[in-house]
């Protein structure tokens, strides 16, 4: 592990990438890990390969995962996501002299998603690479090569249609914006232009049953920082912001555009209709990246946009001013009325002064206006959890947390699962791991 001071904060703690990629089924259990959760918890993140990356987000990716069965801890394993950057480490992402912008150049670090039966590696600048279940390298996935451009780290799968929602964003004119729809088996079936004025970093957006709405936020592409090699973005408050609006099924719907105070989102927590109104409910940064996109300057925290499409007008309210990241909520949930939200409780903007990721685990109740939390303890660092649903149950927070959680004084990791509707509660399982986790990004549970 770099412990040295002067290397940036991802490269130093538990920000360090590992080097070894380990395999092993003898893994001790404390608990009892609840037998109906038969399946795979993958979780991807930035690690680079040489040791060193000019930003957290420019690492390679890499995939832990943990195997559960009959309430046992089968396997964990962990594998870098093999893309060209694999075998040439030193391979620029924006190879500009060259004028290389293959859609397959991608690192593949940002999430991990499975549907139609394939386990998608995500990184929003390129074609997802897929993965097997043993989390071994298959190749890119363009879709039968109808897909030849980005692909969000973040798309949706709705639980009503069990299609797949997502957008490429871009920064080379005319097309800054394509919004995506696959279908449930796994086809890609739309693509549709988007009129949007910069070529800003779009890194989530947001659906509810009718509509699609996108984030077009004053975080623009910056040729200046892409010619440094540094993460090629920056703040420019004079970009604006707005939402656009979008009905998902019509293939000729126009976007409504309305006009919001300057900010940053990297995660949405869900979104949803009330007749002519879309809520959505965000981790809102006040600004992202304006001295530099080296660090976190500003802490996000939860709020709510409640968009009204009749009268094209947005009304901005605070749910809660502790800093939160990583918003989750259960799957079939996904774009519709939901009561419960999960975060975990997390300052980014400390991250320049301190290698520790620590916090808790926070549980919203939006329809009571409430929240609780899970405290880790000290010197127990947590990163996103995911909610998984019991089965065949029709409670919304009726199932149970997974993630990783870093202990700095056995400098190891676990994977830790709580029982979603008990706030405070201890783990009701920790499946201790050889080695730790990195901090990372987003994650997944995969049933068998």
């Amino acid at each position: 592990m770099n412990t040295s001071t002067n290397a940036p904060f991802h490269l130093r703690g538990n920000y360090a990438p590992v080097f070894d990629e380990v395999t092993t089924d003898q893994l001790e259990v404390r608990g009892s890990i609840p037998v109906e959760l038969d399946g795979r918890y993958f979780r991807n993140g930035a690690n680079p390969i040489t040791g060193e990356s000019a930003h957290w987000f420019l690492g390679d990716g890499m995939i832990h995962g943990v195997r559960l069965r009959e309430g046992r801890a089968d396997w964990y394993r962990n594998r870098w996501v093999k893309t060209p950057f694999h075998e040439n480490p030193t391979k620029p992402v924006i190879d500009l002299e060259n004028l290389d912008f293959s859609s397959e150049n991608s690192k593949a670090n940002t999430h991990v998603v499975s549907h139609a039966g394939r386990i998608l590696c995500l990184e929003e600048g390129h074609v997802p690479w897929e993965i097997s279940d043993e989390l071994e390298t298959v190749g890119p996935h363009s879709f039968d090569g109808r897909l030849d451009g980005s692909f969000t780290a973040h798309p949706k799968i709705c639980p009503l249609t069990g299609e797949m929602l997502a957008f490429g964003y871009g920064f080379l004119p005319p097309t800054y914006l394509t919004f995506l729809r696959v279908s449930a088996t796994g086809e890609l079936v739309q693509q549709k232009a988007i009129d949007i004025p910069a070529p800003v970093m779009m890194h989530d957006f947001n659906i509810t049953a009718n509509r699609v709405i996108f984030m077009d936020l004053p975080v623009v592409f910056d040729l200046d920082l892409a010619m440094t090699g540094s993460m090629p973005f920056s703040f420019q408050r004079d970009n604006g912001a707005r939402l656009g609006v979008m009905d998902r099924d019509r293939n000729d719907a126009n976007v409504q555009w309305l006009d919001i105070d300057p900010c940053y989102v990297f995660h949405p927590v869900n979104s949803y209709d009330v007749d002519d109104h879309v809520i959505i409910d965000v981790a809102r940064y006040p600004s992202m990246w304006e001295t530099g996109s080296g660090s976190f300057n500003t802490k996000a925290e939860l709020w709510r946009w409640d968009i009204d499409t009749v009268a094209g007008k947005v009304t901005e309210t605070q749910l809660d001013d502790r800093p939160i990241e990583f918003g989750r909520i259960a799957d079939n949930r996904v774009g519709l009325d939901y009561q419960y939200g999960y975060a975990v409780s997390l300052d980014l903007a400390n991250t320049e002064t301190s290698d520790s990721q620590s916090g808790t685990i926070v549980k919203y109740d939006l329809a009571a206006d409430r929240s609780s939390i899970w405290d880790l303890g000290e010197g127990r660092d947590p990163g996103e959890f995911v909610f998984v649903g019991r089965p065949g149950t029709d409670v919304e927070d009726d199932g149970w947390l997974l993630g990783y959680v870093y202990d700095r004084a056995e400098d190891r990791s676990s994977l830790a699962i709580f029982d979603a509707s008990q706030p405070g509660e201890a783990p009701i399982a920790e499946v201790l791991l050889p080695q730790r986790v990195p901090f990372g990004f987003h994650g997944s549970w995969i049933w068998d």
